[in-house]
């Protein structure tokens, strides 16, 4: 799935299945992620304010747009703040927001370890 982001022309995951261990690119910067968990239905997955694609030989073209510019970083776990089901694992950071269509995802909270006595 290719996309041709300068002349306004994205493609969405219409033919992907997000299951746990599906691998997502940005298609305006670099970042990459695995999906964790994969969360409800329906969902609009993006970065830049632009749909991710399965596709690992992605053209990127154009830049995250604003307010979706505030990048990724690796190694953390994002999830969706009004529903903890979807998790996505950052394995590429980038210059794009993760978002759920124009709801940005956050940062997954680290639980805290069990008091040892």
């Amino acid at each position: 799935m290719t996309a041709d982001v300068e002349h306004g022309q994205e493609r969405a995951l219409t033919d992907t299945i997000i299951k746990p261990g599906t691998r997502l690119h940005s298609q305006v910067c670099g970042t990459g992620v695995i999906v964790v968990r994969p969360g409800s239905p329906g969902l609009d997955l993006r970065c830049g304010g632009v749909p991710m694609s399965a596709s690992a030989d992605r053209a990127m073209a154009g830049e995250p747009r604003s307010p979706f510019d505030g990048g990724s970083l690796l190694g953390k776990r994002y999830t969706h703040p009004d529903d903890d089901s979807l998790e996505l694992l950052v394995t590429s950071p980038g210059a794009g927001t993760l978002s759920d269509g124009d709801t940005p995802l956050v940062v997954k909270e680290a639980k805290p370890l069990p008091a040892s006595d």
